[in-house]
């Protein structure tokens, strides 16, 4: 069973809240302030927060601008993420991913299922690594955010999960780059 080992320090990560939507704006987006919220409150940085259109255009030059960012570790958007014709977040994420990590769709669905039952199938949650950045598509609602974040990511976020956690795993991201 994972577990806090308190005698490791905690290290912040500096995250970008990117929420995809053509209707939204800083003001009126409920689900990017409940995650910068919750993202600060957790002690981490929000390193950005944004609005992008969907568009797969529009969100991939977003994702890339914060990859190449120094300054950003994860990126986490919301909203996007159904099966409409407008839901594109996730084939944006695609065309930017150098590895997907298909355990966080996975489990966030199978959480989702305890809560919504068989609606979650309709959810196309997606997490991998580009650049040496973190990137998790949530969808769009502030419950699905509280879920993503509180049940998933502030525990892989968190450097003091054991037995494991993604911030450790975050100076070995680019070692493929590393000459032999």
């Amino acid at each position: 069973m994972t577990r806090i080992d308190d005698s490791k320090p905690f290290l912040p990560v500096n995250i970008a809240v990117l929420t995809v939507s053509d209707s939204r704006t800083l003001e009126d987006d409920k689900s990017g302030r409940t995650l910068a919220e919750m993202i600060a409150a957790d002690g981490h940085t929000v390193a950005h927060r944004e609005i992008v259109r969907d568009e797969i255009a529009a969100i991939t030059a977003c994702l890339r601008t914060h990859i190449a960012d120094a300054a950003v570790d994860v990126v986490i958007s919301t909203g996007g993420t159904g099966v409409t014709g407008r839901d594109v977040t996730p084939e944006a994420f695609k065309q930017v991913l150098e590895k997907e990590i298909e355990g966080f769709g996975e489990m966030f669905r199978w959480l989702s299922y305890q809560k919504i039952g068989t609606s979650t199938m309709q959810s196309r949650a997606i997490g991998g690594v580009a650049g040496g950045t973190y990137l998790f598509a949530l969808p769009g609602s502030p419950s699905a955010c509280r879920d993503g974040w509180q049940d998933i990511l502030r525990h892989q976020l968190d450097s003091r999960l054991r037995p494991c956690n993604l911030v450790e795993l975050m100076p070995r991201l680019m070692e493929h780059l590393k000459g032999d």
